[in-house]
């Protein structure tokens, strides 16, 4: 790639061809203002706040998407410029909700607040009629305000570009410019995948999660209530950034200390049932490919993705795995073998999950997920809402000593943790499958083929008695995509498939901490594979407590009890 050189702000500075005046400022640490840029995606340059002067042009410039090319003077902070981004500011303020600040999802945490003071508007100027729209709350997962969008159309790019799900798109013109489904439907009556990607690119509150804060409290203060609590790997690497710490920091045991002052009964570890998962789907795709069944097998721990199956790709169900998600298998689990060792009437048991994801909220409530008429999981909490519970009742995160997880569904191994990084369920599966297949030990336990965050990952390892097993992971719903038409137009020769629904996985989920980017999401799956590398069980089969559960209740993996709580199946979808 041919190197130019430009000056900005009097700085000489070499940057690859085609590079834009935003990423080449950013090379001599000048930093240019914007509301509409995502780093991974491509910039459209709605908002203008990014305007720059560059020498011998008449018009000011969209650094976002303003190309760099040979010579080019740039200037990013003359009066000029500094004037034209306020005005440009105080136009997405004039038809913007500013009333609703304090109770607004995103108050303090919002990207045009943040731009407001850095600007220096002490005032609202201009104060015209301002835009009415809907507040969209049919969703179990999503609430969409139409009246605090800032048209910048992160969220439309997300959707459209990395998700491929179209979901969303700009509709009318001017004044009247909306952000919706088509036909201004909900986004419950459309191919939406309840990802919540949108959310984490929205920077202001025109786009939430649906909290069911109140009704755990609720469900808290019964008495007659017995109230479990679980939480999701990626949570412990991503809760802390809303308490201060740097991303990446583990803070398993502060958390477990926290959900006990809020007055959980009982606190269980998600990783249990990933354990768990491992076994179910380990010997499902061994029974597939023993017994000629429906090959490639698909993960099925994303929700989203599995949303996204039934909508766009019905034809190729058979082809995902029929385990439950595992938060949905633990909530099976609390309501029968625990409640049951326990003595509590099932009725009475109240399962909390906290999530990384916005589409649990969807999949928990899903009518495949229940036994006898009782849900599996009750309420669905992002990562997000967790912290506003801890913050609503007062706690000091950062000052809490170390707690610990309720046996027996508190116990995991290091192959359990990494389930929320890409490729994390397929390095576990590999690890069980390898051992139950060959009988001998698998040394090296680490797949690094299958880490990191290229888009579409491969390998092929060599088990014997099995041959050569092919494998591919992919995370983003996009990626998923590539993956699926090649099992559509048969180019695919996979025997197994990771798909996450989420880019980088579980840890940039819809309800994790805003905001996130490629940084965040290495420094957050970094923290779980370091979690991994130091327990002393890292392998699903060698939890000595999911034997125990075998022996004690389910019988044998894919056994007539087993296949009850924990398996499942997929419903075809319209598209609309």
């Amino acid at each position: 790639m041919q190197m130019i050189t430009l000056t900005i702000d009097g700085q000489k500075v070499q940057v690859e061809e085609g590079t834009t005046l935003l990423e080449a400022a950013k090379k001599v640490n000048v930093r240019i203002p914007t509301l509409c840029h995502l780093p991974e995606v491509q910039a459209i340059g709605a908002c203008r706040i990014c305007l720059v002067e560059i020498e011998g042009n008449r018009n000011l410039q969209p650094a976002c998407t303003f190309k760099a090319s040979e010579g080019l003077v740039v200037r990013t902070n003359t009066e000029r410029v500094k004037r034209a981004r306020k005005f440009s500011l105080e136009m997405i303020i004039s038809d913007h909700p500013m009333d609703d600040c304090l109770t607004c999802p995103r108050n303090q945490k919002c990207e045009l607040q943040a731009l407001a003071m850095e600007m220096g508007i002490t005032e609202i100027k201009y104060t015209g009629a301002q835009s009415k729209g809907i507040v969209d709350s049919l969703s179990p997962a999503i609430v969409r305000d139409q009246n605090k969008c800032v048209l910048c159309r992160r969220c439309v790019t997300v959707c459209k570009e990395i998700q491929t799900v179209s979901a969303i798109f700009p509709q009318n013109r001017s004044f009247n410019t909306r952000v919706e489904p088509a036909y201004g439907q909900s986004l419950n009556d459309v191919a939406c995948a309840m990802c919540g990607q949108c959310i984490t690119a929205c920077p202001v509150g025109a786009i939430y999660e649906k909290e069911s804060i109140q009704d755990v409290w609720k469900a808290i203060f019964d008495p007659y209530k017995f109230v479990v609590v679980q939480n999701a790997p990626a949570v412990r690497a991503a809760l802390g950034e809303e308490f201060g710490f740097p991303p990446g920091t583990l803070v398993t045991g502060k958390m477990l200390t926290a959900v006990r002052k809020l007055g959980f009964n009982r606190v269980f570890d998600t990783n249990f049932a990933a354990d768990l998962t491992i076994i179910e789907e380990g010997n499902e795709l061994l029974h597939r490919l023993k017994n000629g069944g429906v090959l490639p097998m698909i993960t099925s721990c994303s929700p989203g993705w599995i949303k996204f199956a039934e909508h766009f790709y019905p034809d190729l169900l058979p082809h995902i795995s029929t385990c439950k998600s595992p938060h949905q298998m633990l909530g099976a689990l609390v309501k029968s073998y625990y409640a049951e060792k326990e003595g509590i009437d099932p009725a009475n048991i109240v399962v909390v999950s906290v999530m990384p994801c916005t589409a649990k909220k969807f999949e928990c409530n899903r009518p495949e997920m229940s036994n006898n008429g009782i849900k599996d999981v009750d309420y669905v909490i992002t990562t997000r809402e967790l912290a506003k519970m801890i913050r609503q009742a007062g706690i000091d995160f950062a000052a809490l000593e170390d707690g610990y997880y309720d046996h027996p569904l508190g116990e995991y191994s290091g192959a359990a943790t990494i389930f929320g990084a890409t490729g994390g369920v397929m390095e576990a599966a590999l690890r069980t499958v390898y051992e139950v297949v060959t009988g001998k030990t698998l040394e090296k336990v680490d797949f690094d083929e299958v880490r990191g965050l290229e888009g579409v990952k491969e390998a092929a390892v060599d088990i014997p008695g099995l041959a050569e097993v092919k494998v591919a992971v992919a995370h983003g719903l996009g990626n998923a995509r590539k993956i699926l038409e090649r099992i559509k137009d048969g180019s695919a020769d996979y025997h197994f498939i990771e798909i996450m629904c989420c880019p980088g996985g579980c840890v940039s989920g819809g309800g994790q901490p805003i905001p996130v980017n490629n940084e965040i999401r290495r420094l957050r799956a970094k923290a779980l594979y370091e979690e991994d590398s130091n327990l002393k069980v890292r392998k699903s089969h060698e939890n000595p407590y999911i034997k125990t559960i075998y022996e004690e209740f389910l019988g044998e993996p894919l056994g007539e009890k087993s296949h009850h709580l924990l398996h499942t199946h997929y419903t075809p979808r319209s598209k609309f």
